[in-house]
């Protein structure tokens, strides 16, 4: 089943020239389905590229999804037109009110801050509280998913001496979880951070599971026991050519930065890299969108936070 999204969003474009089968609004009021309403918190300064991204993962599944984009108003993003923002992200205080089956919060490059001196802190913390309420599962990435880790569970982040810059092996802890349906022993991920948190600070908290590691770069994949809340520190959305535009952006600044591991053929940034992550990436965001989501969810929004009988 396809995705829903407005008619004019860049990603719809981009998604049909993929042979991504996207349903525009108009054509999508003529059906009698119910969709999952998805709420994707986009913390990005690159706003179009992180949008398709993950709504290339949606689109990829047999669900229909409406997806509804959501800015942060105490920060203004300064790599985005604004009419883009008029156009199709919403606020905090349009949706407040509304219930969600899913919800998505993205990293930020904002990880060498603590929490608290990140702008927008506080009104990230309103929301992250109200998704607990309102929306039945969410989903955190990276900056996203340590601000998460901390906010509800007091994980504290540890600056890291180096920039963790790669695609790097992960072994899946238990593998009779849903979300790892489908699932090799291994898998492999981006990852592009400055901080990370501790396996061990997160066994601390009776309510979190481990779910996939790397030896290399340390934990991958977090839930809570009661399947509300995810935690993913790396990024299996990403594009084959991100980590590539993330270095050159960073040499052409003159900053000190690594060739990313375990991406380029031969560590040689002048040749294209191979992408070995893709079809984890998809199994990941389909399993969680069926599993934790769909089979989970009401059918009625409305009664989400009232008491099981």
């Amino acid at each position: 089943m396809p995705i829903k999204i407005p008619n004019s969003l860049p990603a719809r474009e981009i998604l049909e020239g993929e042979n991504i089968f996207v349903m525009t609004e108009y054509r999508a009021m003529h059906q009698d389905i119910r969709p999952l309403k998805i709420l994707i918190l986009n913390l990005m300064p690159t706003k179009i590229v992180t949008e398709t991204q993950l709504l290339r993962k949606f689109s990829n599944t047999p669900l229909q999804i409406q997806a509804e984009l959501l800015q942060t108003v105490s920060h203004e993003a300064q790599n985005v037109d604004r009419s883009h923002l008029e156009s199709f992200y919403t606020t905090f205080d349009e949706i407040k009110d509304k219930y969600y089956d899913g919800m998505v919060i993205t990293g930020a490059p904002v990880e060498n801050l603590d929490f608290e001196d990140v702008d927008y802190w506080d009104e990230l913390c309103q929301i992250m509280d109200w998704s607990k309420t309102h929306a039945h599962s969410t989903l955190h990435i990276c900056w996203g998913a340590q601000a998460g880790l901390y906010y509800h569970y007091g994980v504290p982040k540890y600056s890291l001496p180096k920039k963790v810059f790669g695609v790097f092996d992960h072994q899946v802890l238990k593998p009779s979880s849903p979300l790892f349906r489908g699932f090799d022993d291994r898998f492999y991920a981006p990852h592009s951070r400055h901080t990370e948190v501790l396996e061990e600070d997160i066994r601390k908290v009776p309510d979190l599971e481990v779910l996939a590691v790397s030896d290399e770069v340390g934990v991958f994949a977090v839930k809570t026991e009661d399947s509300r809340q995810f935690f993913f520190l790396g990024h299996l959305e990403y594009d084959r050519n991100t980590l590539a535009l993330e270095y050159q952006r960073d040499v052409d600044k003159g900053l000190e930065i690594d060739v990313p591991k375990h991406y380029f053929p031969n560590d040689d940034p002048t040749q294209t890299p191979v992408v070995r992550w893709r079809s984890a990436g998809q199994l990941i965001y389909t399993n969680w969108l069926n599993y934790y989501v769909y089979q989970t969810t009401p059918y009625d929004l409305n009664t989400l936070n009232q008491p099981k009988e």
